[in-house]
């Protein structure tokens, strides 16, 4: 095989993925059962192979395999011979194992303000009055200087928003009580489904996504993702905010000649799954510029119903495994999968779809012009490395002797939004004790009134009747003495 080629399998001919054309994305698509998780495999132990870092989720944990040398049986020696791959030999590839939850890997953590009101929203389905206090929140964050690191941090600054209410209405419009409080009780929801612990520090460095091993091969990071699928709101952002990421922290690289990074994201579909448009609009912007960035995405889902138009047409390398036509829905899936191949006058490919054994695919890469390639029934060739999952004593192992290795596994807690606010409140409440006081000090200081007695009253009433008697006379008289005048 070529320097620069990825072998993939067999048709009539040896089937291969161009690595100059690896970053145009792909799609590996097919039922339950007839071999998706084995081609992500092999691509993958190739992409690091060729000194590419992979980053690929593992839902039933069977692509753990590929971090350990395998005992082949015998029925994948034979399908390479059958395949024409000789020497067939075992081999393990550098692996890196992350885990959401920080059980089966090195914790992942990402920052509140990293992630972002947008995302946010949609990870929690919030409404737009409800998005909208969200963007106020990070909005009057920022001005202040108050970092938001984690879910306290965000609590506190949703609470602190509630109470000044009135005071930012006239910059920012109405904040009501109700929509808040709405906010909070997703905030419940989102720490329920383990968003704590994702939310945080030290939050991830990229750039331990794209290690290379001593020996030039590119780390599998693998993460996790059998607990993290029961989350699918929650896996869905976080495959957004990793592409988000990249895109923005990764320079141009132009075409080059490998990929620095190359991304498979399993069951795929629930990215896509309720995304308002906005949503879409981003996720597809992002497919489409960040291969410029040297990163390759590749989409693997049951069929390609599961992926957005827009999308669909900027995936140029396809792998396609066995459809049942069993409902209308799968007789659709398999003619628009059909559709989407460049046509092989030897066989019709809708047809084709649903007579592949387990194993075998279609499969339509892009040619080093970037042209794609005619569809061809392939064999898939098999994995070096173990087929299926490795023992928690080997994982267990690796994750100890991984390159990141005590960098992520403790949470840090510094000053940040939370505390600014719960001192913020403190001072607040200490000023209105201290109003309190001063109020209370000075009634006290006040002479008590001395009450009247019997006595007291009579020598008033007397005053004051010999007063007005008095000038009574006064007026009188004076009055008198001018008229007489």
């Amino acid at each position: 095989m070529a320097d620069n080629t990825i072998f993939l399998g067999k048709s009539d001919k040896l089937e291969v993925l161009y690595l100059p054309m690896a970053n145009r994305h792909g799609l590996v698509t097919g039922a339950t059962g007839t071999g998706k998780t084995v081609t992500l495999q092999i691509i993958a132990e190739a992409l690091s192979k060729a000194g590419v870092a992979v980053f690929a989720a593992d839902i039933k944990g069977d692509l753990s395999g590929l971090a350990v040398k395998g005992e082949h049986p015998d029925f994948l020696v034979e399908r390479a011979r059958q395949v024409d791959l000789d020497p067939y030999e075992s081999a393990e590839s550098p692996a890196i194992f992350w885990d959401l939850f920080g059980e089966q890997g090195h914790p992942i953590r990402a920052t509140i303000s990293e992630m972002g009101p947008l995302m946010l929203s949609r990870l929690m389905g919030l409404t737009d009055a409800q998005e909208g206090a969200l963007n106020i929140a990070f909005k009057l964050a920022d001005q202040e200087g108050l970092l938001l690191l984690d879910l306290k941090d965000l609590r506190a600054l949703l609470k602190d928003l509630a109470d000044r209410g009135k005071e930012i209405t006239t910059e920012y419009g109405n904040v009501a009580a109700a929509t808040i409080g709405a906010i909070q009780r997703q905030l419940v929801v989102l720490e329920e489904q383990g968003g704590a612990r994702f939310f945080g520090e030290p939050a991830l460095d990229i750039g331990d996504f794209m290690r290379t091993a001593r020996d030039g091969r590119g780390y599998v990071n693998v993460i996790a993702a059998d607990k993290l699928v029961s989350s699918p709101q929650l896996y869905a952002t976080f495959l957004l905010w990793l592409m988000s990421e990249l895109f923005e922290k990764l320079p141009e690289v132009g075409d080059a000649e490998k990929p620095k990074l190359v991304f498979f994201f399993d069951e795929a579909h629930l990215l896509f799954a309720d995304a308002p448009p906005g949503l879409l609009q981003k996720i597809e912007q992002t497919v489409k510029l960040i291969r410029s960035k040297g990163v390759g995405i590749y989409f693997v889902t049951q069929n390609s119903l599961d992926i957005p138009d827009s999308v669909l047409s900027q995936l140029g390398n396809r792998v396609q495994h066995a459809l049942r036509a069993y409902t209308p829905r799968d007789q659709k899936a398999v003619k628009t999968a059909a559709t989407t191949f460049r046509p092989n006058p030897k066989f019709d490919t809708e047809k084709a779809i649903t007579e592949l054994g387990k194993g075998e695919a279609l499969v339509s890469v892009l040619d080093p012009k970037g042209v794609p390639t005619m569809v061809e029934r392939t064999l898939i060739r098999p994995p070096s490395g173990q087929l299926g999952p490795i023992t928690p004593a080997q994982r267990q192992s690796i994750i100890g002797a991984s390159p990141v290795a005590g960098k992520y596994d403790a949470a840090i807690d510094r000053e940040s939004a939370y505390e600014k606010l719960q001192k913020k409140a403190g001072d607040r409440a200490a000023a209105q004790e201290q109003v309190t006081q001063a109020k209370a000090g000075a009634r006290t200081a006040r002479p008590a009134p001395q009450r009247e007695t019997a006595t007291d009253r009579f020598v008033k009433n007397l005053a004051s009747s010999a007063a007005r008697s008095l000038g009574t006379a006064l007026v009188r008289g004076i009055l008198g003495g001018l008229t007489r005048r």
